[in-house]
């Protein structure tokens, strides 16, 4: 008997010490980052940020640390040091300018497995870093972990729905994708009349959709890459999108359950809405 609650009175402590250990947050650009920070606040988690963002924005907030990427071994005492275990990355991390780099002993042990990655594209650098963590027994969690609701769920968000000429072209590009490279750069594609009009390149959906000729119709496709780590750099639309698409007089966005972040969601399909564009989730 005794014996039984001494090791509930462990296990209890062991828990209560797992769901108090800090979350590290490597948080770059973009809103995402913003709601994933406002996110942990709320549920009142412990957290500190390793800011990777082009402008240092999170430097007010307390447990902020700014920390070049070739500094892996200061990355990993920091983390070890808070005692966490686990760690997510949000928003937009800009490639590093590997020749400017200063490196610790960490960074040139590990830099030579990331700059190899680099060459096979952005989606080899992530799946590179998650395992020099992994390597250090640090675990990468979901960027979604906290966020659930940020997911984008199956089904037509908006009052207007792609018609069958529409389902053509969506099956044409859905078809690319599968067929694509599995370090490809690619998460967007626009479709138009059974053909893949414009593909995106490493400079991401809003150049892509920036370069189109203006009132060209047709429709963006937003899927994570083949074979994606999808913790980490998942396809993200927003209220931002919505306006690039109506300037560019597309008329709808098909995006993948689960495997894409939907800000705004609200403000976003009423635009479309208002504008006449659809938004799917397949």
């Amino acid at each position: 008997m005794w014996l039984i609650f001494w090791k509930k009175i462990k296990k209890d402590q062991f828990v209560h010490l797992f769901r108090n250990r800090m979350i590290g947050l490597f948080l770059g650009d973009t809103d995402f980052s913003n709601l994933v920070l406002k996110k942990i606040k709320k549920l009142k988690k412990k957290f500190f940020i390793i800011d990777f963002s082009r402008n240092n924005k999170f430097k007010k907030e307390k447990n902020s640390y700014r920390i070049s990427i070739g500094k892996f071994g200061k990355i990993i005492d920091l983390i070890k040091e808070k005692k966490s275990n686990k760690v997510l990355f949000a928003g937009k991390i800009a490639k590093p300018k590997f020749t400017t780099l200063r490196l610790d002993l960490k960074g040139i042990y590990y830099m030579p497995s990331v700059i190899k990655a680099a060459k096979l594209g952005d989606a080899a650098i992530i799946k590179s870093i998650i395992k020099i963590l992994n390597d250090e027994q640090i675990q990468v969690i979901s960027s979604i972990s906290f966020n659930p609701e940020l997911a984008a769920n199956k089904g037509n968000f908006t009052k207007l729905k792609p018609n069958n000429f529409d389902l053509k072209s969506i099956k044409k590009g859905v078809s690319y994708f599968n067929k694509s490279n599995s370090l490809d750069h690619v998460q967007a594609l626009i479709v138009r009349d059974e053909k893949i009009i414009s593909i995106e390149s490493n400079k991401g959906t809003k150049t892509m959709l920036n370069k189109l000729k203006k009132k060209m119709g047709g429709i963006l496709i937003k899927f994570p890459k083949k074979k994606q780590d999808l913790r980490m750099d998942l396809p993200t639309i927003g209220l931002r999108t919505l306006k690039d698409c109506k300037r560019q007089g597309l008329k709808g966005i098909i995006l993948k359950s689960k495997k894409n972040i939907f800000l705004d969601q609200k403000k976003s399909i009423n635009f479309a809405d208002k504008n006449k564009i659809f938004i799917k989730v397949i």
